[in-house]
């Protein structure tokens, strides 16, 4: 009989908080909903639950399929199933669209109920802290007083850092992967690069553009192919392409494509337009650029002076979007604090993308951690 790995059909669900939510910008939000998927069973005590926080353009479906017919499972299928790094059969997972998302949960492309037309550049700006806030909104819903872990990569692992500063008493254990305290300057000058790609699309028109037949759609596309480029390293590419051309035996001497990085690149940015939306991507880069644990708390001592969390940190060595030496600061100011804290620098050589690609290495050691946490 073949052993089931994977979690199977799943559905999307949805709750709404009807509570006035106060943002760290000032503004406030009423209602919002969040999308969100769980797998695995949460046991009598209610104590082996474990959030999964998503990157960039992540989304609530984690693991599984939407139905029979489904070709494209869950964004991080290999680490959660049955016998898998987050295993369900011991572990109820819970995975949400964050605040500002595009795939169900209240963002720019919601309905403004004092309008009753998109946000849109309408939505107040939105951080860190607020996609935090509102996930312990739904944790509450769901009846769990103490979550046994948050985990996530790149985006995700700043939430789960803020998780752990902000709510120390709500969590056991914190797994932040391929992550940082802070966005480089470089990081911040590839996203404000992204956001004005956006802006400059002739057809963005300040944002309001949801009921219009065009769409910032190569604003977006290119958007995203500049973003897809830091998520690769650069041995990654010559191995997957090196400069093989495309479809072809000679240059055309034309700005038509010629190489099939720039084929890969295009196809990112195309297919990428079909399931995200332009304002979604202007709002979460922002609040990718505003987090900063040193500029919020005066340093990362500060930030993790009451901490009660254990912690899994994991780097990779061709990360040069968030590289292993912002995950040793992490490490070294937790240490100073005299905080638990496990640390694995993976050799890899898939860049920042590893920590999607790289599901056996991260199994073994995400594994050995949980089995600590009680």
């Amino acid at each position: 009989m073949e052993k089931i790995t994977s979690v199977g059909v799943v559905e999307t669900q949805y709750f709404t908080c009807n509570e006035e939510i106060k943002l760290e910008c000032g503004d406030t939000l009423k209602p919002v909903t969040v999308a969100y998927e769980t797998y695995g069973k949460l046991n009598q005590a209610k104590d082996n639950a474990i959030l999964i926080l998503h990157a960039l353009s992540g989304n609530a479906h984690a693991a599984g399929y939407h139905n029979e017919e489904d070709k494209k499972p869950g964004w991080w299928e290999d680490m959660i199933g049955p016998g898998k790094a987050f295993d369900t059969d011991k572990y109820c997972l819970i995975c949400s669209n964050f605040l500002g998302g595009c795939s169900g949960t209240t963002g720019p492309s919601s309905i403004n109920p004092k309008t009753n037309r998109p946000y849109a550049s309408d939505f107040p700006v939105i951080t860190i802290e607020d996609m935090v806030k509102i996930q312990v909104k739904l944790v509450d819903h769901l009846g769990i007083d103490k979550l046994l872990s948050v985990a996530g990569g790149s985006m995700g692992g700043m939430q789960a850092l803020e998780w752990a500063i902000s709510y120390p008493y709500k969590i056991k254990s914190c797994i932040v992967i391929a992550s940082t305290s802070r966005l480089s300057a470089q990081g911040i000058a590839f996203n404000e690069v992204g956001r004005k790609a956006i802006t400059a699309d002739p057809f963005w028109n300040n944002g309001h553009y949801y009921n219009e037949d065009k769409k910032p759609d190569k604003g977006l596309a290119l958007a995203r192919m500049v973003a897809h480029i830091t998520y690769l390293s650069e041995e990654s590419m010559h191995q997957k392409f090196g400069r093989r051309l495309q479809d072809k035996v000679n240059l055309d001497f034309s700005f038509d494509i010629d190489f099939q990085v720039e084929s890969y690149l295009r196809h990112q940015g195309k297919s990428f337009v079909g399931r995200f939306d332009a304002n979604s991507y202007l709002y979460i880069t922002k609040a990718m650029d505003y987090f900063d644990l040193v500029e919020k708390h005066g340093s990362l001592c500060n930030a993790f002076n009451k901490v009660l969390a254990k912690f899994l940190i994991i780097s990779y060595t061709t990360d040069w979007l968030f590289p292993p030496v912002q995950s040793k600061e992490i490490v070294r100011a937790l240490m100073n604090m005299d905080k638990e804290v496990t640390y694995c620098d993976i050799d890899s050589p898939f860049g920042h993308d590893a920590f999607l690609l790289e599901a056996e290495r991260q199994t073994k050691i995400i594994k050995s951690f949980l089995k600590d946490i009680s």
